[in-house]
């Protein structure tokens, strides 16, 4: 995802050049962790652990994983590669996960294999149309009535949370550009219920994203109100990587613990051995 148009490259590396002052004054208890860090061609394992090092934020690495219809970079679509995938950060200072795409990733590989991971994290942005196709919803489409897709895209998330055996939702109540300015208008309480719902009864984390500002503050307390957990996450493929700075901003606003903040299952507790999925 390159949705950049939401703030300068400068001024969101001044930004991540902060990062270490707000992680120095957030509240104790609260683990600095960055679960969703992409490597790439900029940030490599290399640079990735000197980043985190300087910034006090333990990284958790995400590829791309799913069917072969996904057109990632390195995207992961066997057993053969996701294990080597693990073999390559096993003994490094992070978390493992994966961000699962579609709801059909789990067809591409195994449980055993799944559980030698740390964490899943997935998201809503590629949602799937009546018609069989995929629209990526951080790219432009054409959207139609906007109540309507907003009733369908709150549907999906829902659907997410309760069908993938996954740790995380990622990117919560993001909003296309077209759209993004009636964010307030269109999140309607109803609407965050369901997904805050969802969360709490599939004890699935929300992530509280630095790159998008989101969810905001409402949607937050409501979920916190029900006894939600939070995860962290930069989600960017720059050198911004683990600027947490919005994160720890709403961890002050919503008086967050450790107990609130979400910690990678013990192996046999792993959402892949303990949740029933089709």
């Amino acid at each position: 995802m390159t949705q950049f148009s939401r703030i300068s490259r400068r001024g969101f590396l001044e930004a991540a050049a902060l990062s270490p002052l707000v992680a120095a004054a957030a509240p104790s208890g609260v683990p600095r962790v960055d679960y969703h860090v992409h490597l790439d061609k900029v940030v490599t394992l290399e640079k990735a652990l000197e980043i985190s090092k300087q910034r006090g934020v333990k990284f958790g690495i995400v590829e791309h994983a799913g069917t072969t219809r996904n057109s990632y970079p390195g995207l992961i679509s066997t057993d053969a590669e996701l294990l080597a995938y693990i073999a390559k950060l096993e003994g490094k200072p992070v978390f493992k996960g994966i961000q699962a795409e579609c709801l059909d990733w789990m067809t591409c590989f195994s449980k055993e294999a799944v559980a030698r991971l740390d964490y899943v994290l997935s998201d809503a942005l590629t949602l799937p149309e009546k018609n069989g196709q995929l629209t990526r919803i951080w790219m432009p489409f054409t959207m139609g009535d906007k109540q309507e897709w907003m009733d369908r895209y709150t549907d999906h998330n829902v659907r997410v949370i309760a069908t993938e055996p996954i740790d995380i939702m990622a990117n919560p109540t993001f909003l296309p550009d077209a759209i993004l300015p009636e964010y307030d208008t269109l999140w309607t309480e109803a609407r965050m219920r369901k997904i805050v719902d969802a969360a709490v009864k599939y004890h699935v984390a929300i992530e509280i994203n630095s790159r998008y500002r989101v969810p905001r503050l409402k949607f937050l307390k409501m979920a916190k109100a029900a006894g939600a957990t939070f995860s962290f996450g930069s989600n960017v493929h720059d050198l911004g990587v683990g600027n947490l700075d919005y994160c720890l901003e709403m961890v002050k606003a919503l008086g967050l613990t450790g107990r609130d903040v979400f910690t990678p299952a013990r192996a046999g507790r792993k959402p892949i051995q303990t949740r029933k999925f089709a």
